[in-house]
């Protein structure tokens, strides 16, 4: 009997030696006349247990990790294919790991489970059952569908997809475009890179929807430059998808027709920005543009445009399967559905945590992500990417939710979490704010592309303890400036990690000042 093994295929794996595994385990199975058939799968996310290895047994797949090559030689001699097997390396069945079992993973219920280029796979498993129904309804319903879900943007506006989506459907045009913003750059965030590498028909699938929702008949996927693999991936499953008719002309048979392609980033994080991302695509450089005209009405090529993110295109397969009410019975208030948070920086459990929205922040720091890797004591956590604010333990009980955080002074943004122990220094943490907004301004408007450099210099004389009262209040009087004065969120956003970690972590900032400072106004 040939007994199947899954070794996951993602770029994480891949860096923690997951295709040297995969050799050698078929290596040694061969010299041990064993049939083990290894099929690369996606990831599940657990990034402290990968590479994960699973074994397909009659009750489900059990799982061995994290897998070294050193371990290899035990994992053999305690017949490790046959699953239920004693070994350190054991978890039992890999879905009734508590890390897994305890979300709610609608977005992510395929990723880990399949082949992420077999349609098979993905068909099996309700790929394109939403698209089946999308293709049988009108514009309309397929656009009121997506507003009762209550899904939002998955990044930092969280605006409403519905309504998005209205607004080009409603935009008379010959032409128009569906655009998918895969420029994944805030830090401690991998989700867009988990869906395209481990379930891109999923992304697929959305896309189409999307277009068929909007009247537009091309998409276009804004890759991230540095996801090479996401990319490879990403292009072979599209043709597959043309191969199958389920992109092009007639799709399926039923005379509609949506054509996409991958473009890659400029590697500049600005091209995050929906506009400046747009100007990119038409092969300028990233400037952001003025708005109005929303890119709904005039985007791309001056035709009206649905720019989602990865996350939001990617819950539409769901919503349109198991209907609008399904995904808007998870979560609170106006945030419905899930969101996948992404556990990094000092983090003992780190991975992808997909939850309806409505737990607190410390029950994903700690009952999921287990605390610090390092044992320390954690001083700060940073939601949202480089542009969110810094959360002190007062803050910790905040909901997951958009609004909770924004009554805190805070964003959810992508869903990134990055997590510091007591050792770091949030003056220091201010200062890369600011100096990261000094790279990566478009330079467009004067608020952002100066203030941000004189923000570094003003940072480093309060740092030195150099006249630190009127510094502090030149500081603050500069973050309002940038908050209100910049053109779009690069600018008006990196005010919110410095003004956090000078509301909450003055200490940091006044140690080297020779007497008592104001901070405490600020």
């Amino acid at each position: 009997m040939v007994q199947r093994i899954y070794i996951p295929s993602d770029t994480t794996a891949k860096a923690l030696g997951a295709d040297r595994l995969a050799k050698l385990i078929n290596i040694m199975a061969s010299e041990q006349g064993l049939e083990l058939d290894i099929k690369r799968n996606g990831t599940r996310a657990l990034y402290w247990l990968e590479p994960l290895i699973e074994v397909d047994t009659a009750k489900g797949r059990f799982g061995f990790g994290p897998v070294k090559e050193a371990d290899l030689e035990s994992l053999f001699a305690a017949k490790f294919w046959q699953g239920d097997v004693e070994h350190p390396l054991a978890l039992g069945l890999v879905d009734d790991i508590e890390y897994l079992k305890k979300q709610q993973r609608l977005t992510f219920a395929r990723i880990g489970a399949i082949d992420p280029l077999s349609l098979s796979d993905y068909q099996h498993l309700d790929g394109f059952k939403g698209l089946k129904k999308a293709l049988k309804m009108d514009s309309q319903a397929l656009v009121d569908q997506v507003k009762e879900s209550g899904l939002r943007g998955r990044g930092g506006a969280a605006f409403p997809t519905g309504i998005k989506w209205q607004t080009v459907l409603n935009a008379p045009a010959e032409q128009k475009y569906i655009v998918c913003n895969a420029d994944e750059g805030d830090s401690g965030t991998f989700a867009d890179r988990l869906v395209m590498e481990c379930d891109p028909f999923m992304l697929i699938e959305g896309m189409i929807i999307a277009g068929l929702a909007v009247g537009a008949t091309q998409g276009y996927i804004y890759l991230r430059s540095e996801y090479p693999l996401a990319y490879k991936t990403l292009n072979q499953a599209i043709a597959l998808a043309y191969a199958n008719n389920l992109l092009g002309s007639d799709i399926q048979g039923s005379d509609k027709h949506f054509d996409l392609e991958v473009r890659l980033g400029a590697g500049a994080y600005i091209c995050g920005e929906e506009t400046s991302l747009l100007e990119s695509l038409e092969g300028k450089r990233g400037l952001v543009r003025a708005k109005p005209p929303l890119p709904a009405i005039v985007g791309l090529f001056g035709q009206p445009t649905v720019v989602n993110n990865v996350l939001s295109l990617a819950a539409v397969p769901f919503i349109l399967d198991q209907g609008a009410k399904a995904y808007a019975d998870c979560g609170m208030g106006r945030s419905r559905g899930t969101l996948p948070f992404q556990l990094a920086g000092n983090v003992k459990r780190g991975g992808l945590v997909e939850l309806a929205f409505g737990p607190k922040l410390s029950e994903l720091m700690f009952d999921f992500g287990g605390g610090t890797r390092n044992g320390r004591p954690l001083k700060a956590v940073q939601v949202g990417g480089p542009l969110g604010a810094y959360l002190p333990e007062s803050q910790w009980d905040t909901q997951l939710d958009y609004e909770a955080f924004a009554k805190e002074g805070a964003v959810l943004g992508h869903g990134g979490v990055v997590m510091f122990d007591d050792t770091v220094d949030m003056s220091e943490q201010a200062r890369f704010s600011m100096e990261f907004c000094v790279a990566e301004s478009c330079g467009k408007c004067t608020p952002c592309r100066i203030g941000s450099t004189r923000g570094v210099e003003v940072i480093d004389r309060i740092r030195s303890g150099e006249n630190v009262d009127s510094n502090i209040a030149l500081l603050t009087d500069l973050c309002e400036t940038m908050v209100d004065g910049s053109l779009c969120a690069m600018g008006g956003m990196t005010p919110f990690p410095v003004q956090s970690a000078m509301t909450h972590f003055k200490e940091d900032f006044v140690k080297n000042a020779a007497s008592t400072t104001n901070i405490e106004e600020v």
